[in-house]
C-alpha cells in the first residue's frame, strides 16, 4: 500500500543523507511533522502520486534483507490500512475541524458510499460551541510540541514509539494536521489583532466546507439538528458565564452559522433559526457592534442574503401564526429575536454603504438636564413624556447613524416588512416604546422595519398624548390659580395680516411657555364664523405658506429647473420670520397637515442634524453640481484652462454683484489641479451652510420648537420627513375613489356620482393636481396614498343635485 509508505517516508525517512525529495524526513530541507500531519499528508501524497523515495538497505532487519532484496518490504505494510482511517471508528476523537479535516473524512465516506461518519463528526463538533470556537481557524491552533489543553497534538507516551499513525489525538489533533501552507502565509501577511474586528475564523473556508456539504442530504439534517441542540448552550453561556468577554473568539460562531447559505429552508426556519436567533440576542453590545462591522465587509450579496435570511424567518413566523389585540407580534419571542439580529444586518447596510459620519450641524436641541422638577414627575408619568427620544446603543458602540448613510448596500426599502406592518398594534407598540421598553419590546426601536404609515401611526400618537398632556397640565394650573383653562393652541388672526398677527401670536407663545406649542392648533379668522374641525388650519397653512414664500418678500429663491425654494442669503428678514416658517412645518407635523412646500432634501438633512454636502447641490443647485462636477473630472490643466480663484461672486436681493473669498485673500490664490477638489468643498459648504447660516438657523429652531421631544428624528428617514409634510407625488385616484363616503342622499350608485368619478379620471396629471389642491389644500396625498383621506360628497341640499 503506498499511503503507508508516504507516511513513513514523512515520519522516518529513507536513510539517505543526501536525499532531495522535500517530502521526505531525511531531506534536509524537511521540516518534521506530528503524526497526524503525516497522516493527512500522506494522503494527499497519495492522491498525486507523489515522488517515494527508496530505502537504503542498512536500514532493514537483518531478518528481512532476504526478503526486501526479491523486492518485498514488509517494514512497509507493518501500518494496517485503519491507520489511515480505514473505520468509521477512527474519526470517534475528532473534536474540532478545519477545511482540510472535513475534506479528507468527507473523501474516505464518499469512497464507502457511507456517510455516517461524517454525519457524526458534524453532529459531535457543531454542537458544541467550544468545538466550533477552535474550529475552521486562520492560523494553526497546535503544533508538535504545543500542549493539550491548546488544542495541540499530545502524543500519548504509550504510543509514541508505535508505527501506527492515529489521524487524531484526544484534544483536537486533527485540526493541527490539516493547517495548510496558504493559510499559514495570509496570516503572516496579516497578523490577528491588528483589528479589533478581525476573527480568528477562514470565512473563506467555512464557505467551502458549506459548499461541499451541501450537497449532500444527509449532511443536512446533521447540521440542523446540531444547531438545535447548540442554540439552548449558547443562552446559556452568555448570560450566565459571560463568554464573550471570557474568550473574544465566541463570535466566530455565529459568524460561522451564518454562512450556511440553507438558513432560509423550512428545516431550519422551523425549529433551528429561531434558537439561533435567540442566542445572537443574548450577545452584549459590544459583540454585536462587532458582529455589525464584521458583515459591512462581506459585501452586497452576503449581506443581502443575511437580510433575506431574517425578513423570510419573520414573514414565516408571521403567516404561521395568529395575532389580535389579546395576543400581540410584539410577545413572538421568535419576530421579536430575528427583528433584532436583522437590525445588526440593517446596520451592516449602513457601515458598508456610501458613508458620512462628519459634516454634522451643531445641536440645537433644547438642554434636557433641567434641575427644575417637571409637573409630569409629579403626577409620576415622567417616562411617558420623556424629552427626545431614547439612544440607541448600537449606534452609539458603532459611531454611526442612518442619518449618515447616503446609499446603504441595501436599499431601506428592503428592509421593511410588510407582514409586520399589517399585524403590529401601533397604540400598544407606542406604549410599549415610551413606558415599557425594559420589559416590552416595540417595532419603534427597529424603525426601519416599519414603513412611512406605520411609523406615522407612532407619531400620531405621541401628538395626541402630549396634546391630552398638555390639557391636563393647563386645566390643572388654571384651577390653582382660579384662571380660566385654555387647552388648545388658539390663533386669531386676520386675512389681511395673516402674517403679522401669526408672528406675534407665535412668538409670544414660544418666549413665554414654548410647551403651548404642543397643544392642539385651532385657528380662527377674525370677522369669520366657523369652527376648526381641520378645515381652517389647512386653510391657514396655506396662506401663511404663500405669503411667505411670495419672491417679492425676498425670504426664498426659487429654482425653475428645480421648482423648489431655497434660502435667500441677502434676505433682510429678521430671523423671527424663518422661525415662523419652521414653527408651521412643525405644527404641520404636529397637527397631521398636508403642506405646500417646496425644498430640496439638503434642508430636511440639515433640520435632522447634517450639514450640506457636495452630493446634496445635484438636487439643491443643479447647475452648480454640474459645473462644479466638470471641474473635479477636468484632467487638463485647471490653472491655466479653467483660470479661477478662491474667490467666489454673486447678486445680492437687488441685483448688484458681490464677492466673497473663500480663503483669506483668496482672489490671490488660484484654483489648480492639487487644490481644486479643496475649492469644491469650500463653495460647498459656502452655499449650502455658511451663506445662509443665520436664516436655517432660525428656521430650525423654530421647528425643534414644535418637534424637540418628538421621536420623529429618531423614527424617520430626512426623505419620509419630507412624505410627513408634504405629501405623496404619487396619485392614486382609484383608491380615493374606493375610500369616499357619501352623504345627503348620494351612494356610490347614483348617476352623478358615476359622472364624477368618470369626469375625475379623465383628467390629466395637472388637473388632477389641481382637483387636489382645491379639496385639500395641497396636491400631493398623504402619507400612505390617496386611500388615506377622508373625502366625504354631499348634495348642496336637500333640494338639489349639485
Amino acid at each position: 500500500m503506498r499511503p503507508p509508505r508516504y507516511f513513513r517516508q514523512l515520519t522516518d525517512g529513507c536513510g539517505n543523507e543526501d536525499c532531495t525529495n522535500e517530502f521526505c524526513a531525511s531531506c534536509q530541507r524537511f521540516r518534521p511533522v506530528d503524526k497526524n500531519s503525516a497522516a493527512v499528508k500522506a494522503l494527499e501524497l497519495y492522491k498525486v502520486n507523489a515522488k517515494l523515495c527508496s530505502p537504503q538497505k542498512k536500514d532493514l532487519d537483518p531478518d528481512e534483507h532476504e526478503s526486501s532484496t526479491n523486492g518485498y518490504r514488509p517494514e512497509f505494510n507493518r501500518m494496517t490500512s485503519s491507520d489511515l482511517f480505514p473505520t468509521k471508528e477512527a474519526f470517534s476523537d475528532v473534536y474540532f475541524l478545519t477545511e482540510d479535516s472535513v475534506s479528507v473524512i468527507l473523501g474516505f465516506c464518499e469512497e464507502e458510499g457511507d456517510f455516517s461518519a461524517l454525519i457524526r463528526v458534524i453532529g459531535r463538533v457543531f454542537s458544541s460551541a467550544e468545538a466550533l470556537t477552535q474550529s475552521f481557524r486562520k492560523t494553526p491552533t497546535c503544533s508538535a510540541s504545543s500542549g493539550g489543553a491548546n488544542g495541540g497534538a499530545a502524543v500519548d507516551a504509550d504510543t509514541e514509539g508505535e508505527t501506527t499513525a492515529p489521524p487524531v489525538d484526544d484534544t483536537g489533533g486533527a485540526a493541527a494536521a490539516a493547517a495548510s501552507p496558504a493559510s499559514t502565509k495570509e496570516t503572516a501577511s496579516s497578523p490577528l489583532g491588528s483589528n479589533d474586528d478581525d476573527l480568528t475564523l477562514d470565512v473563506e473556508g467555512v464557505r467551502r466546507v458549506y459548499d461541499r456539504l451541501q450537497a449532500h442530504e444527509q449532511i443536512e439534517a446533521s447540521l440542523v439538528n446540531a444547531l438545535v441542540y447548540l442554540c439552548p448552550n449558547l443562552e446559556l453561556d452568555l448570560e450566565y458565564l459571560d463568554m464573550y468577554h471570557t474568550n473574544r473568539d465566541y463570535l466566530n460562531i455565529f459568524v460561522l452559522v451564518m454562512e450556511n447559505t440553507n438558513l432560509h429552508s423550512p428545516e431550519y426556519l422551523e425549529t433551528a433559526l429561531p434558537l439561533f436567533c435567540k442566542a445572537v440576542c443574548k450577545l452584549p453590545v459590544e459583540a454585536h457592534a462587532r458582529l455589525t462591522r464584521v458583515w459591512s465587509r462581506l459585501g452586497a450579496a452576503r449581506i443581502r442574503r443575511l437580510m433575506e435570511t431574517f425578513q423570510q424567518l419573520i414573514t414565516f413566523t408571521i403567516i404561521s401564526n395568529e395575532y389580535d389585540a389579546e395576543t400581540l407580534v410584539n410577545d413572538d419571542e421568535t419576530v421579536v429575536a430575528a427583528t433584532k439580529c436583522l437590525k445588526l444586518v440593517f446596520y451592516a447596510s449602513v457601515l458598508g454603504g456610501d458613508l458620512d459620519v462628519g459634516h454634522n450641524e451643531d445641536s440645537d436641541d433644547s438642554d434636557s438636564d433641567d434641575d427644575e422638577i417637571t409637573l409630569q414627575e409629579l403626577l409620576g408619568e415622567e417616562r411617558l413624556y420623556r424629552r427626545g427620544p431614547r439612544v440607541d446603543l448600537l449606534e452609539r458602540e458603532l459611531g454611526a447613524r442612518t442619518l449618515d448613510v447616503r446609499r446603504p448596500v441595501v436599499p431601506f426599502e428592503d428592509f421593511v416588512n410588510e407582514s409586520v406592518n399589517e399585524v403590529v398594534e401601533m397604540d400598544k407598540d407606542f406604549t410599549f416604546y415610551k413606558v415599557d421598553a425594559d420589559s416590552k419590546f416595540s417595532f419603534q426601536s427597529c424603525p426601519f422595519i416599519l414603513n412611512a404609515v406605520t411609523k406615522s401611526q407612532g407619531l400620531y400618537y405621541d401628538n395626541r398624548i402630549r396634546m391630552y398632556s398638555e390639557r391636563r397640565i393647563t386645566a390643572l394650573y388654571s384651577m390653582a390659580q382660579g384662571q380660566q383653562p385654555n387647552p388648545y393652541l388658539k390663533l386669531k388672526v386676520r386675512r389681511e395680516h395673516i402674517i403679522d398677527d401669526a408672528l406675534v401670536r407665535l412668538e409670544m407663545i414660544s418666549m413665554e411657555n414654548p410647551s403651548d406649542l404642543k397643544k392642539q392648533l385651532f385657528v380662527e379668522f377674525e370677522g369669520e364664523q366657523g369652527v376648526d374641525e381641520g378645515g381652517v388650519s389647512k386653510e391657514f397653512f396655506q396662506l401663511v405658506l404663500e405669503e411667505i414664500f411670495n419672491p417679492d418678500i425676498g425670504m426664498f429663491t426659487y429654482d425653475q429647473e428645480t421648482r423648489s425654494f431655497w434660502f435667500n442669503s441677502s434676505s433682510l428678514e429678521n430671523e423671527a420670520q424663518y422661525s415662523l416658517i419652521g414653527i408651521v412645518l412643525g405644527l404641520a407635523i404636529y397637527n397631521n397637515c398636508i403642506l405646500d412646500v417646496h425644498f430640496p432634501m439638503v434642508v430636511y438633512r440639515k433640520l435632522m442634524g447634517k450639514k450640506g454636502t457636495f452630493q446634496d447641490l445635484a438636487d439643491s443647485h443643479p447647475v452648480l453640481y454640474q459645473s462644479l462636477k466638470q471641474l473635479l473630472d477636468y484632467s487638463g490643466n485647471v490653472e491655466e484652462d479653467i483660470v479661477t480663484s478662491f474667490q467666489i461672486s454673486g447678486t445680492d436681493l437687488f441685483g448688484n454683484p458681490i464677492t466673497h473669498d473663500l480663503k483669506e485673500q483668496g482672489e490671490g490664490i488660484p484654483v489648480t489641479n492639487h487644490n481644486k477638489q479643496e475649492f469644491v468643498d469650500m463653495y460647498t459648504d459656502y452655499i449650502l451652510n455658511k451663506s445662509v447660516e443665520r436664516q436655517f438657523k432660525a428656521f430650525k429652531k423654530g421647528f425643534l420648537m414644535v418637534t424637540n421631544e418628538s421621536p420623529l428624528k429618531y423614527l424617520f428617514r430626512p426623505e419620509e420627513v419630507e412624505l410627513l409634510i408634504c405629501g405623496s407625488r404619487n396619485l392614486d385616484f382609484k383608491a380615493l375613489e374606493e375610500t369616499t363616503d357619501y352623504d345627503g342622499g348620494y351612494s356610490k350608485d347614483c348617476q352623478v356620482v358615476k359622472d364624477f368619478w368618470e369626469t375625475i379620471h379623465s383628467f390629466g396629471e395637472d388637473q388632477k393636481r389641481q382637483f387636489l389642491q382645491f379639496t385639500t389644500g395641497s396636491d400631493r396625498a398623504p402619507v400612505g396614498g390617496l386611500g388615506k383621506l377622508k373625502m366625504i360628497i354631499a348634495k348642496n341640499g336637500a333640494d338639489t343635485d349639485r
